[in-house]
């Protein structure tokens, strides 16, 4: 199959939350009228909005999904719905001028919300049966409220460009009202039949209602599988994904702004590493679909649109071994199994992972010996503590500990460089950071060090200043 001319390209909450940048630097920027086609833009919800419809990704505090999920919450999640009417609307007040304009991106979103309150007291009715139980329920539940957060901004930037004499297309794959459900691939071949890319710009639902179900394999990283399999399905000549920074060598936050530089090039292996780390590159599964079609992925930085930013393909290697990200995880809690019988037992360590799976805790990384087998896991305290709990049945005769620690990887796509080892250990050592532990692959295209929690942030300072900031000059280049 020839690629096609289009583009397919996603935009992230926090850009999509300033329109007039999206507009500016992405969807007109210096095109000419006939140049603003051959693209499909896929939109995530504004910011903060998927916090408010399920919970907040990061504190966890409650949103009307985990309200209602609370059998003990009662009508606490309808409150939270009329709130979260009053707060969409409020974005489409800031969006909209004409008020012409506002009644209907305000009629729609109060539709769809409305709709899903009346789905969920069915639903909570038909529950209080014996006969049908709430959580065989909860999945679709979240997809549900999921897709309210996609189809309010993808239908508000439609609208708002059809204003503006931009040709624009709401794509609605969210399922609101679908008489059949669709597997994902089908869904999006019969959704993009309809367009004429040479004349329409699509806004596509970064949500999409499918038969696999988004949410069960990919929670709230859905909205990549959407753009993923949007540009497979097209064939598109290269999936974007805008975001509010540059894929760089490590977070300008932590390091400084002055200090790191955009990759310029990688590949989809050292994107697999990023998200292993819970870094927002690109999911793996989603990054597959490129890959194998040999799709490249490029990430811009909406606010400098000039910029090429970073392409990721399969193929590439960098032209020198060295180090191109420092990046890290958070929150991780090592799981830490010790036992002197486990030695010449075959299938203890699958027994580990049946329990992590059971209770569907990801481990980011595992280390082993003779007889101790820790895993490293990004989880809340409240499933670690059950996963301990079920070890603890599982192996009587073990001794198990826990502890909060973070992740620091230095990551490349080829990293054969001598003494590269030595000179992250004594960069560490000079800061007086212990090594908890050391991972390193055969393969050689990341290191990961575990240190304490509270030096994560003096850990990749540390690193980047000791393998990456030295050699700028260099990535200067392949930026460019």
């Amino acid at each position: 199959m020839t690629s096609q001319l289009h583009t397919v390209e996603k935009i992230g909450g926090t850009s999509m939350s300033n329109y007039e940048a999206v507009r500016d630097n992405i969807i007109i920027g210096d095109r000419k009228k006939d140049d603003l086609y051959q693209r499909i833009f896929v939109v995530s919800a504004y910011g903060g909005v998927t916090n408010e419809l399920l919970e907040h990704k990061k504190t966890g505090e409650p949103g009307v999904y985990a309200l209602f999920a609370d059998a003990e919450s009662d009508w606490a999640w309808g409150d939270d719905l009329t709130k979260l009417v009053k707060f969409l609307t409020d974005i489409n007040g800031e969006l909209f001028v004409d008020p012409m304009l506002k009644q209907q991106a305000d009629q729609f979103i109060t539709d769809r919300i409305e709709g899903v309150r009346g789905c969920l007291i069915d639903l909570q009715r038909l529950c209080s049966y014996g006969q049908f139980q709430l959580e065989e329920h909860l999945l679709t539940v979240r997809e549900m409220l999921a897709g309210i957060g996609e189809a309010h901004s993808a239908f508000n930037t439609a609208l708002k460009l059809q204003q503006e004499g931009i040709n624009a297309r709401f794509v609605d794959l969210t399922g609101w009202r679908d008489n059949e459900l669709l597997p994902l691939d089908e869904k999006l071949k019969q959704a993009f039949d309809a367009v004429d890319l040479t004349r329409e710009l699509p806004i596509v639902t970064g949500y999409a209602q499918c038969k696999e179900g988004l949410m069960r394999t990919f929670d709230r990283g859905y909205s990549e599988m959407t753009f993923s399999r949007v540009a497979v399905i097209t064939n598109a000549r290269e999936a974007v994904i805008h975001k509010e920074y540059h894929l760089s060598s490590a977070d300008p936050n932590i390091v400084g702004a002055d200090k790191v530089v955009p990759l310029g090039r990688t590949n989809y292996d050292v994107a697999d590493q990023l998200a292993n780390l819970g870094m927002e590159a690109i999911h793996p599964r989603a990054g597959k679909g490129l890959r194998q079609n040999e799709i490249p992925l490029r990430v811009k930085n909406t606010f400098e649109p000039e910029h090429t930013g970073t392409l990721i393909t399969g193929d590439y290697v960098s032209e020198k071994p060295r180090v191109e990200i420092i990046a890290g995880a958070k929150g991780i809690f090592a799981i830490e199994v010790f036992d002197q019988d486990m030695q010449g037992e075959p299938g203890y360590d699958r027994r580990i992972l049946e329990v992590l799976s059971r209770f569907k805790v990801r481990f980011v990384s595992k280390d082993t010996n003779a007889n101790t087998i820790t895993h490293y896991v990004d989880s809340t305290l409240k499933h670690v503590k059950r996963v301990v709990k079920a070890l603890e049945e599982t192996f009587p005769n073990a001794e198990l500990n826990t502890r909060k620690v973070a992740l620091v990887s230095a990551i490349g796509s080829d990293m054969k460089v001598p003494g590269i080892l030595s000179r992250s250990v004594k960069a560490l050592a000079d800061e007086e950071i212990s090594v908890l532990a050391v991972h390193q692959c055969m393969r050689q295209v990341d290191i990961q060090f575990v240190v304490d929690e509270d030096n994560y942030e003096k850990a990749i300072v540390a690193l980047h200043g000791v393998l990456i900031e030295p050699h700028n000059h260099e990535y200067a280049i392949v930026a460019a």
